[in-house]
């Protein structure tokens, strides 16, 4: 699964329109235009996944970097929960969690979490809406920093199941 996929699948899933799908990448840091968004959201052919950071770009495909999928994801936390800002009142900067492309499932995971306000009995059961059973001690290792001891990968077929799952609670 492409990160073109991802920014797709939540679109739909939480019913955002074009016009909010700009506003939410603004919010990450990334201005884009009403045509680059719908480039955006347009399924791209799945390449070489090490390629991350070179954005492709023809008359149809615009592709999502993971730079500019964490700006979307970081976006959609201050669209959903309002900025965070620090005690002198200044706009708090978020941290890049997306090291390379093996981890992008789980900051996924994480950031629509917290857009959401999502606890883990939510992920699993949004996971069970799309038939996966899970406990949640393995959603605790999913939300674990890569490199701790019980971190557990977010495969691509567990995210697709999570996103689905999310669409069968926010659109029935």
């Amino acid at each position: 699964m492409n990160n073109n996929d991802i920014v797709i699948r939540i679109r739909y899933a939480l019913d955002i329109r074009d016009q909010d799908v700009m506003e939410i990448f603004r919010l990450g840091g990334v201005d884009l235009s009403k045509e680059e968004v719908r480039k955006v959201l347009t399924k791209v052919e799945e390449s070489d996944e090490e390629e991350d950071d070179e954005i492709y770009e023809d008359d149809h495909h615009l592709k999502c970097t993971n730079s500019m999928l964490e700006s979307f994801l970081n976006g959609l936390i201050t669209f959903k929960r309002g900025p965070q800002t620090t005690k002198d009142g200044e706009p708090m900067k978020p941290d890049r969690s997306i090291k390379n492309y093996s981890s992008v499932n789980n900051v996924m995971l994480k950031k629509v979490k917290i857009a959401l306000q999502l606890t883990s009995d939510d992920i699993v059961d949004i996971l069970d809406n799309a038939d996966v059973t899970i406990t949640k001690g393995e959603v605790s290792g999913l939300l674990r920093k890569e490199g701790h001891k019980n971190y557990r990968q977010f495969g691509d077929q567990y995210a697709r199941n999570f996103l689905k799952g999310l669409a069968i609670k926010y659109r029935g």
